[in-house]
């Protein structure tokens, strides 16, 4: 699925976030930034200590918060380390909403053009995709048709059916009513 948002385009799709070439993958992340299990291991497999290294070194940082790392061996040229959720690995709508906008906001800080994200809290967060697609992609489109921003590509880049139906139909949704 694929929207025009403002000067953008908006896609969901299914795959593997750490095969996607664009500017910066986001890594959804925990507060103090070390990459230990599920998607954040993956991009440390893949992209290189460095990655790991380079967050650390940046941490630890607030609920809500993100920051920028190189992207080491990935397709990507950085990683945006986004934490949604504390050390009691609880999470809600509103804080994954604030997190996307800081996601957005260092993204036209560092003049990124595309960036991929995963559906955060809907994994150890126990956030309904549902929810997170409607906190997420509200931010998104808002972000893109209001503010002055570099970013010309958002992909949502899911691995579960349930993620990808919950994104696909808020998208839908959301880019009719544009």
């Amino acid at each position: 699925m694929r929207a025009k948002v403002g000067a953008a385009s908006v896609a969901v799709e299914r795959g593997d976030i750490t095969d996607w070439d664009v500017d910066a993958i986001v890594n959804a992340a925990n507060s103090t930034l070390t990459m230990g299990a599920g998607v954040a291991a993956a991009i440390k497999r893949k992209g290189g200590v460095l990655i790991e290294e380079e967050a650390t070194r940046q941490g630890p940082i607030e609920v809500g918060e993100a920051v920028l790392t190189p992207g080491g061996n990935l397709a990507a040229t950085h990683v945006i380390h986004a934490v949604a959720m504390g050390p009691d690995l609880k999470t809600d709508p509103d804080t994954i909403a604030r997190t996307t906008r800081a996601v957005l906001a260092l993204a036209d800080k560092h003049r990124l053009t595309s960036i991929a994200l995963p559906a955060l809290g809907t994994g150890v967060g126990h956030v309904a995709p549902p929810a997170a697609a409607e906190a997420m992609l509200t931010v998104v489109v808002t972000h893109l048709k209001s503010a002055k921003t570099t970013l010309k590509r958002v992909v949502f880049v899911l691995y579960q059916d349930e993620a990808l139906r919950a994104f696909t139909d808020t998208l839908k949704r959301l880019a009719a009513i544009q």
